[in-house]
């Protein structure tokens, strides 16, 4: 491994399975160990020093949002969000998803890793280590048996939102200029989903959560709060990205926050446009470790979910990344913190191993 590929990077977060659930599923999987696949396939990951990260399972809506994208290239901007989607319809999608994900492990892409030692593991074997996590808890049940379930098949971390509504709670829309304090926060069932997780030792993601909901699991949730993919409002104000007084408590918790390299929330005129300069993204990570400190800020890019800065249109483009990050002053130390151990720091506190 050459200088420009470390440290190796672990991500907060990835849409890998739902690219592969939506180009063919399980016929698609090949694709990854080919190299022929989207931003993420083993050939890229090894040239730019991707070791892995969350892999997310999303359920994708009957009238997605895809076609609605091109208004956020727009000085402003606010997209209504698709309905909620029914219990029965959500946990198809995730066993689809979930089975592909094993199917990438089984072929050798990846290994499931249901704790920090088994991260460590794959990354010392050159193996991307990939965490089951759940953006939009609409395949949970009121009850939380397939959470249970979920848990013993590896699922280690949850969003109670992707943005549209669940039962759980409320998320954020796409919208610019806005802050985050839009809707009601967790329901019922969403504090029951706190607790729960806490008990398992699930990481509980707060990114797309709105603000009440985030004062929510900050005040019933006994773990480090955690925002796999968020940023620094105080840069970009969109409705996506986190206050300071949000990173403070996240901050006070001894918690994370991945960095996301997807340009709408990256750029302070919240477009999305790709021409976005590295400097932009080392202005958020300045902010972020200034507000939360050097142990708690890694990265959460979205990859194969987002449009990103040109130089990173795929994890071939990383060593560009840590280019920046080196010629900015970060040292071998910080550098070695933002690029893996933080999360693996946060990861223990949570799981426990």
């Amino acid at each position: 491994m050459t200088a420009a590929t470390t440290p190796v990077i672990f991500d907060g977060h990835n849409d890998v399975l739902c690219r592969l659930y939506r180009g063919g599923g399980m016929t698609a999987v090949q694709t990854v160990l080919d190299g022929t696949a989207g931003a993420i396939d083993v050939p890229s990951a090894r040239q730019g020093g991707f070791a892995g990260g969350f892999f997310a399972v999303y359920i994708p809506s009957a009238v997605d949002l895809e076609d609605k994208f091109d208004d956020m290239s727009k000085p402003a901007y606010d997209l209504p969000l698709p309905d909620a989607i029914d219990w029965e319809d959500a946990f198809a999608v995730v066993m689809a998803q979930a089975a592909i994900l094993f199917d990438l492990e089984k072929r050798g892409a990846l290994t499931v890793c249901r704790s920090v030692t088994d991260i460590r593991a794959a990354m010392e074997a050159g193996r991307m280590a990939a965490v089951f996590h759940i953006e939009g808890a609409e395949g949970i049940d009121a009850d939380l048996h397939t959470l249970d379930v979920l848990y013993e098949a590896g699922l280690r971390s949850i969003g109670p939102v992707w943005s549209r509504p669940t039962i759980f709670g409320h998320g954020v829309p796409f919208r610019y200029p806005a802050g985050p304090d839009i809707g009601d926060g967790l329901t019922d069932h969403g504090l029951r989903l706190v607790r729960r997780c806490n008990d398992l030792g699930v990481v509980i993601d707060l990114s797309h959560l709105n603000e009440k909901g985030f004062w929510d699991v900050a005040r019933h949730s006994t773990h480090p709060l955690v925002a796999t993919h968020s940023n620094a409002h105080a840069i970009c104000p969109h409705s996506r990205n986190l206050t300071d007084r949000q990173l403070h408590a996240i901050r006070d918790s001894d918690g994370m926050v991945g960095l996301n390299f997807a340009v709408a929330f990256l750029r302070e005129d919240g477009r999305m446009l790709d021409d976005v300069p590295l400097t932009q993204m080392l202005r958020h990570l300045d902010h972020l470790i200034s507000q939360v400190g050097e142990d708690r800020v890694g990265f959460g890019s979205d990859y194969d979910g987002a449009m990103v800065p040109r130089p990173l249109t795929s994890v071939a483009g990383l060593p560009a990344l840590r280019q920046a990050m080196a010629d900015h002053g970060y040292d071998d130390a910080l550098m070695t913190k933002l690029c893996h151990e933080n999360w693996l720091r946060v990861l223990e506190k949570t799981w426990g191993a």
